[in-house]
């Protein structure tokens, strides 16, 4: 675990990166560990060890310290592979999906950040800015190609289809019931039909 936390969120001109990574993985330890409301920047800069003034140079507020932590975590552990079939492809995207929303701290940062959103447009406007429209559009990349290599149909709703494999996964995460690959491969073959032997 502690390799994987070396590398976390931008790196703006002039940060130091040692009080940058401290910063980052304070915050999501905190929302693990008291939730979305319990993350002050008060709290983050004493977990940290830094001037709470050195955060607000860096960052606006909690939520564009979690988005940074989010984005940096999601682009390894959610980063499509667009290799072999595109059925099969999806479903390993999905089953990473449902192992870091359940097993990842940055997955319960994404979870939090969607709760926000239901009650703050900035917040939603932001995470929608920041994560789920650059994350949509790496998502629809799988489908296209299996449009492309006639794996899936030429009509397909790439967006409708991203929303029915993805809501019943987020759904579960949100709402604490377990998400077994069973399900995600149930799901998928629902939605899109088994992979076609080559």
């Amino acid at each position: 675990m502690a390799a994987e936390r070396t590398t976390k969120g931008r790196a703006p001109h002039r940060r130091n990166e040692e009080a940058r990574l401290a910063v980052l993985h304070a915050a999501d330890d905190l929302l693990v560990e008291k939730g979305f409301g319990g993350v002050t920047v008060e709290g983050i800069a004493s977990r940290a060890g830094v001037a709470k003034q050195t955060i607000y140079r860096w960052w606006p507020s909690k939520v564009d310290i979690l988005l940074d932590t989010l984005v940096e975590d999601a682009g390894r552990a959610l980063a499509p592979r667009q290799t072999g079939p595109a059925v099969d492809a999806v479903r390993r995207y999905l089953r990473d999906l449902a192992r870091f929303l359940t097993k990842e701290p940055a997955g319960r940062v994404l979870l939090a950040l969607v709760g926000e959103a239901q009650h703050d447009a900035a917040v939603a406007e932001l995470f929608r800015e920041r994560y789920l429209e650059p994350q949509r559009e790496r998502e629809r990349a799988l489908l296209v190609r299996g449009i492309q290599e006639g794996d899936l149909p030429d009509g397909l709703d790439v967006d409708g289809t991203w929303d029915v494999l993805c809501g019943p996964i987020v759904f579960r995460a949100l709402t604490g019931v377990q998400i077994p690959k069973s399900f995600v491969d149930r799901l998928v073959d629902g939605v899109l039909g088994p992979a076609k032997a080559a």
